[in-house]
């Protein structure tokens, strides 16, 4: 997992450029007359996120921050080594009740779980088999956690690709 993923917000902002600019669409004038879209670039690794909903700058920046995270989790790989995986405690948290792997995307450890599975399936060059064994849980369950994100689900299936995998199918 990305070490910026477990800073404040206040010490990835410091990573970061920050720029607002005008949002275009509806909004009535003072949309267009304000600089409420924010945009965040991580510097270190050129991931960027906007937030443009609000007419407001000060909810639009913890929204882009929010997503900023969450990209870098997905967009960055951090490398594993497979043999002595220690699980990050919170990929551990995010084991419900035992073997299945939930985690809520609304929830602060959100990005850090995705990076941490996803990070696994590519030092385990796709296989998902492999992943699942070094979480101590099933194929199953590792399947069902990336069909679960949309995002995650592609991220997952883009890995499998670069290793000459095929994609991964959803069990109806």
């Amino acid at each position: 997992m990305h070490p910026s993923l477990r800073l404040s917000d206040r010490d990835l902002l410091a990573e970061c450029e920050v720029h607002t600019y005008r949002a275009s669409g509806p909004g009535g004038q003072k949309r267009n007359k304000v600089e409420s879209a924010v945009r965040i670039c991580h510097v270190p690794t050129g991931v960027t996120a906007i937030a443009e909903e609000s007419r407001s700058q000060l909810e639009n920046r913890p929204h882009a921050l929010r997503r900023l995270r969450e990209a870098i989790a997905i967009q960055v790989r951090s490398p594993v080594a497979i043999d002595n995986f220690e699980m990050p405690d919170e990929l551990r948290c995010a084991f419900a009740g035992g073997e299945r792997l939930r985690v809520n995307e609304h929830n602060a450890a959100y990005p850090a779980v995705v990076a941490a599975v996803l990070d696994l399936l590519a030092a385990c060059a796709g296989r998902v088999s492999d992943a699942g064994r070094a979480l101590g849980t099933s194929t199953h369950h590792v399947v069902q956690f990336l069909a679960d994100h949309d995002r995650v689900w592609a991220e997952a299936n883009r890995i499998r690709e670069r290793h000459g995998l095929a994609r991964l199918k959803v069990a109806k």
